[in-house]
Formats: structure tokens, sequence, C-alpha cells
């Protein structure tokens, strides 16, 4: 009887010893659970609200910074460079267009314009001749050691004599500038002072005027005359002198061109397969780099960043979780753009001439414009719709405002500094805004110092030695063969791609995005405005400063 009582009380003591660990183990799972889902809520709200974008949340710097990797590799084993009509330039290509071929369901082609080779047979000769004295200037392709230099892609000339010099007034980007010069009727020599508009404006309008070659004070392309490059010394002497009609100025120009055969660059643009293609959102960056070195802050950073964009996009719209925009998106690589944005002038060309529907320049609302994102000495700079050049249409205006409005907002909200830069018109933005489309973009700084208020205020938002180096170019590799993978900043670069993911989903999200970057009334006053602008002021145009 004990021992019957002995083994009942001990199989309720293993019973009752099964259920406690049962109990334990039930609230230990139940503990490690519970942890698992508050972290991984604690870690999404906190990181949706660092990023604000869900599309933002699925792009990997890692995975834009292989991109980038690429383009090295492919400078690398080009002989550094991946400049046009170049082997790295079209390997360029090939890769973003293989990538997005086996990584996307997006419809890719490539647009190619023509470009001549050029290639100087012999030095330039340029005499001057003032009041009888005859000087053959001093020519080197390095301008600061010599008094002139050849434009690039100018045409051959051979003067048998002296040409007279007209000195157009201001800066040469308008017409009334050329009919103020009173152009003699027969051969003339323009020259024309830098400033305001591209060098291809005021081709065109020495073209337009017939005018015999073009002395500029600033490098270009696109140019159908004889041309030369002066410097600011003798380009000031000859314009004092020939200021005074009493004075006998002119010039004798001898340039031979030995190459002028033409050669492809190509446009590549990749287009979601949904959304609504007669409203249309551009994201657009340049492939090509300078011919010095491999371009790979210039631009490898913006076509690394754009080929991570429209990756990561593809995915989100295989998820039934992420919305498909109802605009089209369209992401293009534009070659040329480092001799004189000439890929992004032909797009917008030939979108002017189209008459397809999704390939007319109607069918575009916005253009965003990625050059430059991961300069070593950075800066976050936000591109200021207040310094449109004063010839923007109007219509462009309010959208470009919002969208500066958009990224400032953006860096705000993540306690990151900001710099406002202007629309120059020095990077491939410029041919959509001159036609009237709103434009937002982000760059990272080139040529231009850092100042002491700068880095001080970048050091106070992001840590001590975190603002850079005061006195220092942002980028001191701009141009040059050191422009490597060396030469970025992955902080920064990263910074600026979640930036520019941010904007493209606002944007695709606007319920009215035409309306929303077009509101009319405001474009109507703006309109009346600008008919009560003065006709000229070269230090507002120069300045890109507006009247309003």
């Amino acid at each position: 009887m004990i021992y019957s009582v002995d083994k009942r009380v001990k199989s309720l003591l293993v019973f009752i010893g099964v259920v406690i660990i049962f109990i334990l183990v039930t609230l230990a799972l139940a503990a490690a659970t519970l942890s698992v889902v508050v972290n991984l809520l604690k870690n999404t709200t906190t990181h949706n609200l660092f990023l604000g974008s869900q599309y933002a949340e699925s792009i990997k710097i890692s995975d834009v910074m292989m991109h980038l990797n690429e383009l090295q590799n492919i400078a690398t084993n080009a002989n550094g460079t991946r400049a046009i009509n170049t082997l790295g330039f079209n390997r360029t290509l090939d890769y973003i267009n293989n990538y997005l071929s086996s990584h996307t369901n997006f419809k890719v082609t490539t647009d190619h314009l023509y470009l001549r080779n050029f290639v100087i047979g012999s030095n330039p000769i340029l005499i001057t001749f003032i009041n009888g004295v005859t000087v053959n200037r001093i020519f080197s392709t390095n301008l600061s050691a010599s008094e002139f230099s050849f434009l690039q892609y100018t045409r051959s000339a051979n003067f048998p004599t002296c040409i007279p010099i007209n000195v157009i007034p201001n800066l040469g980007c308008s017409d009334n500038d050329w009919l103020a010069a009173k152009l003699s009727p027969n051969d003339r020599v323009a020259l024309v002072k830098r400033g305001d508009s591209n060098f291809a404006a005021k081709a065109a309008f020495a073209s337009k005027y017939n005018v015999t070659a073009l002395l500029l004070y600033k490098d270009g392309m696109n140019n159908e005359l004889p041309g030369l490059f002066l410097s600011y010394a003798l380009g000031q002497e000859l314009a004092d002198a020939a200021q005074n009609s009493s004075n006998n100025v002119s010039v004798r120009i001898t340039i031979s061109v030995a190459d002028e055969s033409k050669y492809p660059v190509g446009n590549m643009c990749a287009d979601t397969p949904t959304g609504d293609v007669t409203q249309t959102i551009v994201v657009g960056t340049h492939s090509d780099g300078a011919r010095a070195g491999p371009g790979i802050n210039d631009n490898g950073s913006g076509s690394a960043a754009s080929l991570g964009l429209a990756v990561a996009l593809a995915r989100l719209f295989q998820m039934s979780t992420y919305e498909k925009y109802r605009y089209r998106v369209r992401f293009c690589w534009w070659g040329a753009e480092e001799e004189g944005l000439l890929g992004s002038n032909y797009h917008v060309k030939q979108a002017k001439l189209s008459t397809v529907v999704g390939e007319r320049l109607d069918d575009y609302l916005i253009i965003f414009n990625y050059d430059m994102l991961a300069s070593p000495n950075y800066m976050f700079g936000v591109y200021d719709g207040r310094t449109v050049t004063m010839n923007t249409p109007s219509k462009a205006i309010p959208g470009t405002n919002k969208m500066t409005t958009v990224f400032r907002e953006w860096f705000i909200r993540q306690n990151l500094p900001w710099t406002y830069t202007e629309f120059a018109g020095g990077s491939d933005y410029a041919p959509f805004l001159a036609e009237g489309i709103a434009a937002g973009a982000l760059f990272s700084g080139a040529d231009e110092i850092k100042s002491i208020e700068e880095r001080n205020y970048y050091d106070k938002m992001l840590g001590q030695g975190m603002g850079g180096i005061a006195g220092a170019i942002h980028d001191p590799c701009y141009h040059q063969a050191c422009d490597s993978i060396q030469n970025v900043n992955i902080f920064a670069y990263e910074k600026m791609i979640q930036a520019a993911v941010y904007a493209l989903e606002y944007v695709a999200r606007q319920d009215d995005l035409k309306g929303w970057l077009y509101p009319p009334d405001e474009i109507q006053r703006l309109n009346i405005r600008q008919k009560q602008r003065p006709e000229y002021k070269s230090i507002n145009e120069y300045f890109g400063l507006p009247y309003f």
C-alpha cells in the first residue's frame, strides 16, 4: 500500500515537472517570438521613418558600388578612360544594357547621334594686326601658358588676308547683342565674351549672322566655324582696341584639321513596362567620362546610381505589396555630356520632332538629373529653382521650385546638411529646362572651393571632421586621371542615392503629377512677370539670377 502511494506520488511529480517544463518552454518561445516581432517592428519603423521611402529601403549601397567598381574595371582595361569614341565608353553601355536585360523586364532602347572626329593636323596660327603692329600670338594646348588655343571641334581655316574683328556686346546670347554689333557686311571675325549661354548657343548666333570665324573666351563643342579660345589678356586687348572705331584691328587665322569623319555615340533609355506613356518621369545621367581618366565620380557615380534605381524599381514592381506607378518612368544614360551636353540635347531635339505617342517631348513631365554624386570633399548640393536662367519658359519654374523643396526637406528631415547649387546650364537638365520641362537635380560638387562656413556647417550637423576640408575643391580629381574608385565618398554617395530614390517615389505617388508640376494660375502669373522684366541685364544673366 505504501509502495502504491509512493508510485502515484512519483507519477504525479513527474507529470507536474513535465507541465512546468512545457510552460517554461512555451513562455520562453513566446518571449523570443515577441522580442523578434518587437525588434522587427522597431527596426522597420525606425528605418522607414529615417528614409521616408519603401523604394529607398530596397536599395543597398553595396549593389550600387558593385556597378561602380565594374565601371572602374572597364576603364582600367580600356586605357584608363570611358570617354566617347573609346572602348571604355562602348563597354560602359554594354554593361548597363546587359545588366538591365538580365535583371529587369524594362524596355531598353539605344539611339545614336553622330559626331565628328577631331584631330588637329598642326599647331594653329593666330596673327593680330592693331594699327599696323603685327604680332604672331603664342599657341599652346595649355592656355595658362599661352595666348590662345583651339576650340574643340573647330573647323579648318586659312585666311589669305587679315579680316576685321567685330566685338559682340554683352555676352552674345541674343539677337539684340549681334544686331548691336553692326557687323560688317563682308568677312568678319566675331569676338565674344564668355557667360550665361553655352558655347553652342554663341556659335549658332555666329553662324546665323554669317561670321567667318569665332574668337571666344571659353572652350566648347558643336561648332561649325573655325574657332579659337583666347586667354583673357589677349581677348581684352583685342576688345579694347576694336571698341575704338578709329583703330584698325584684324586677324589672320590658320587651322588645319586632319580628321573630320563621323562616329556614333549612344543614348540608352530603359522604360518601365507599366504607367502612362503620355506622362513620363525621366531619370537622366550621363554615361561618358572625361578623356583624362576613368570618370568614376564624374559620372560613373550617376550612371551606377541610376542603374541601381532601375533594378530596384523593377524588383519592387514584381511584388504584389508594392503598388505600381500610374506614370511611366524612363531611365536614360546620355552620351557626350562632357563634349557639351550633346546626347541629351540630341534626345530633346528628336523628341520635339517625334509624333509617336510616348516619344514626344510633350509626353515628358519632369527630368531628374544626377551628375557627380560622390565627391570626396562633398556637399549635399540641391539645385535651386530660383536660379534658372531668365530665358527659361515660365511653365518649368513652379515644378522646378517644388523639386528644390522636396530635396531640401528630405535632407532636413534626415538631420543632414545641404547646400544650394545653381542651375547654371552645365549638365543634362539644361536642354529639358530650355523647353519648359521641370527639373530636379542633386550635385556633390566639382571644382568649387569649400568655404570655411560650409565646412563648419557640415561639421556641426554631421560631427567634427565630417565636414571636409575648407579651402579645397569638392572634387580634387575633377576631370583628371585620379578620378577613380578611390575618389568616391561612400557616405555621401549613399545619402545622395537615398535622396534621389525618395524624390522619384514622391513624385510618382502624386495623384495628378502634371497638375502639381504645372499649376496654370501660377504659370500665368509668371508669364506676366516675364513680360515685365528688363530686356537685358548681363550681370543677372551671367550669375543666373532671376528678376523676381
